[in-house]
């Protein structure tokens, strides 16, 4: 099932680039908490990316983003290459839920969102976005969504 008129939603939010092997995901996301907690912040409990490379491709390229609880984000040297934002928004999204077998469903659910954009004449207005949630009783899901116009 797709939703539509999702949206994401954050405030100070801490984002930088990576370029990985799929498997390894797990490395830049430990890489971006590590560089945050070096310089003092105190990373939140939620979590998103968004694949900016061709899914297909043998190396991914991703801009991983971690809220932060801090309001003000000091200087951090320009070699580590983070970017800041007060608030992070994106409306006008399409949205799937993955609730198990995450690695297997995130290419089908992926393809679903691409298929439905071409089959109702959307355009493609944002890359997709992967936010890991969880459900008020604890239950981990993952929500992929992306920016449609038209």
């Amino acid at each position: 099932m797709i939703a539509k008129n999702h949206q994401i939603t954050y405030k100070n939010v801490a984002s930088k680039y990576y370029n990985f092997l799929p498997e390894e995901i797990e490395l830049a996301f430990a890489d971006l908490d590590q560089i945050l907690e070096n310089y003092g912040f105190h990373v939140k409990d939620q979590l998103f990316f968004s694949i900016i490379s061709d899914p297909t491709a043998p190396v991914m390229t991703a801009e991983i983003f971690r809220p932060i609880e801090e309001d003000d984000f000091l200087p951090m040297p320009k070699s580590e290459d983070i970017r800041f934002r007060s608030y992070f928004s994106v409306n006008g999204m399409l949205m799937t839920r993955i609730t198990d077998q995450y690695d297997e469903q995130s290419q089908t659910k992926y393809w679903e969102l691409m298929e439905h954009i071409q089959m109702n004449n959307l355009v493609q207005s944002s890359p997709v976005f992967v936010e890991f949630k969880r459900s008020h009783s604890g239950t981990a899901y993952v929500e992929m969504c992306v920016g449609v116009t038209g």
